[in-house]
């Protein structure tokens, strides 16, 4: 079972302390709650795994959401936020909480048995982020980053994972 694949909205999404109204998690040991509660994966990397699936001749589409986020933003890198930083929306507040590991579903959805082990190389990641205000967003809507204490970059966070995961 999986719910890595999510498919794009065009209407407003209602935000609740556990996510997005109508989004699914099937493996909620390792993802959702109230620290994972949306997982946000900047469109800049779509790009990279583009071309990766051109390079292995997959003739399948890569729309936003086939990374298993359910927030794709843009203008927001990993080596840009920080734990504890928030998304400050119109009518809602992400809080961002910890990097997104590789997960073998990604092979997967890839059909490309290397893609966690890209994912891990490239740090293309993504965040999961805590809902500190309920309310909703909508595709295209603008957000302000607040920036928190701005001890732990995203990318740092997700180089240590990895390292650990390693040994």
């Amino acid at each position: 079972m999986s719910a890595i694949s999510k498919t794009p909205v065009t209407e407003r999404i209602k935000v609740n302390p556990l996510g997005l109204e109508g989004d699914e998690q099937a493996d909620l040991s390792v993802h959702g709650g109230l620290s994972k509660a949306i997982y946000a994966y900047p469109s800049e990397h779509y790009a990279y795994w583009r071309e990766q699936l051109a390079q292995s001749n997959a003739t399948s589409a890569l729309p936003f959401g086939s990374m298993g986020e359910n927030l794709t933003i843009f203008g927001l890198l990993e080596q840009d936020v920080f734990v504890g930083d928030e998304l400050r929306f119109r009518d809602c507040v992400l809080r961002i909480t910890q990097p997104r590991l590789p997960c073998f579903k990604l092979n997967a959805v890839m059909k490309d048995k290397l893609a966690a082990k890209k994912m891990a190389k490239t740090g293309f990641c993504g965040f999961y982020l805590s809902v500190v205000s309920v309310g909703s967003v909508a595709v295209g809507e603008k957000f302000q980053l607040i920036p928190g204490a701005r001890q732990t970059s995203i990318e740092t966070q997700f180089k240590v994972s990895m390292r650990k995961m390693r040994n």
